[in-house]
């Protein structure tokens, strides 16, 4: 059930943290990856290193996911590396750290299109690659409904994200093909270091989670790997929440 040799997925800001996590995963399960980085392409390098330890193939690409432009040029790439496309996993991310009264509509739009509107635009140009039993996975946070010191662009965001996969669950349906959202917790990653409290953060999410510690990249592959395996046949347009129960803790 997990052996998916010779699937091809695609991960959007692979090159680190969750991203990297998830292909690294993959491809332990015999996928071959295709990592998408924006600006940091030596960490895109170091994923496609370990990707390739595993006895996969591993391409990376550069592309803005929120330029439309960018994700035609990705895919014409796909179409021809490799024909084909199993896994979409949307999982690049940005935004503007800052109070709601402080935000410009520059800060707004910025959030909006890396975050949510990027996943239709993959959606929409990766779908003639994609056959019945693909699988997309969009990565969310805990702050889609939750409020978060400062993190209003990301959160809304996040939450339109979430809303986006319901509905195209409906419409992927028939089609054959799953979709559904993974909800992090307080994953301690190169992200979180942007956040001016972030010790704040992750002291309160160890001392509010039931199983004791913080979430990692790697619980978080886990449940993608999971969701691209045939035991998520039947889960569709659902939020999975990774994080030791913090958020029932209110």
């Amino acid at each position: 059930m997990f052996h998916l040799t010779g699937r091809v997925a695609l991960i959007t800001g692979g090159s680190r943290g969750i991203g990297r996590a998830i292909a690294i995963r993959l491809a332990e399960h015999g996928m071959d990856i295709i990592v998408n980085y924006v600006r940091h392409r030596q960490d895109a390098q170091d994923t496609a290193t370990a990707v390739e330890a595993l006895g996969r193939r591993c391409l990376i690409i550069k592309a803005n996911v929120a330029k439309q432009e960018d994700v035609e040029a990705m895919f014409a790439v796909i179409s021809t590396e490799f024909g084909s496309l199993d896994v979409l996993v949307s999982n690049a991310a940005s935004g503007v750290l800052k109070p709601a009264l402080e935000l410009t509509e520059r800060h707004w739009n910025w959030a909006m299109d890396i975050n949510a509107r990027a996943l239709l635009t993959l959606v929409q140009q990766g779908l003639p690659l994609m056959g019945g039993g693909a699988r997309i996975i969009a990565v969310s946070s805990l702050g889609s409904v939750r409020a978060i010191e400062n993190y209003t662009t990301v959160g809304a965001s996040k939450a339109a994200l979430e809303s986006l996969v319901r509905h195209l669950a409906v419409e992927l349906g028939p089609r054959g093909i799953r979709i559904n959202t993974v909800s992090a917790g307080a994953v301690d990653t190169d992200a979180l270091k942007k956040f001016p409290n972030r010790d704040e953060i992750l002291g309160t999410a160890l001392q509010r989670t039931p199983l004791g510690r913080l979430t990692t990249p790697e619980d978080v592959a886990d449940v993608a790997l999971f969701l691209c395996s045939n035991l998520a046949d039947m889960v569709q347009g659902q939020v999975i929440t990774v994080d030791g129960g913090y958020a029932i803790r209110g």
